[in-house]
């Protein structure tokens, strides 16, 4: 079962919205809330990598920037070197 949320937008998104509803013959509220679901998986998926991140730096497992900026300057050259583990 669904349910129903209100919520306001610019006329200008309205439009744009109009438009699109007629053009792929689908209704507002179908495209607005496959929009909405997209944004918040978007969005979960997103912070979820940052706590992960974040975790992972909290448990001691990091690399230090001196060993990242020697990576990175080593891009694309001969002696380029490996992934700092």
């Amino acid at each position: 079962m669904n349910e129903t949320l209100s919520i306001r937008i610019d006329p200008k998104t309205k439009r744009r919205l109009d438009a699109l509803s007629k053009r792929s013959k689908r209704s507002k509220s179908f495209l607005a809330a496959e929009a909405i679901a997209a944004y918040v998986d978007s969005e979960e998926w997103q912070l979820g990598e940052v706590q992960a991140g974040i975790a992972e730096l909290d448990s001691e497992r990091k690399i230090g920037h001196e060993k990242v900026v020697k990576w990175l300057k080593s891009w694309g050259k001969p002696s380029e070197t490996k992934t700092p583990r």
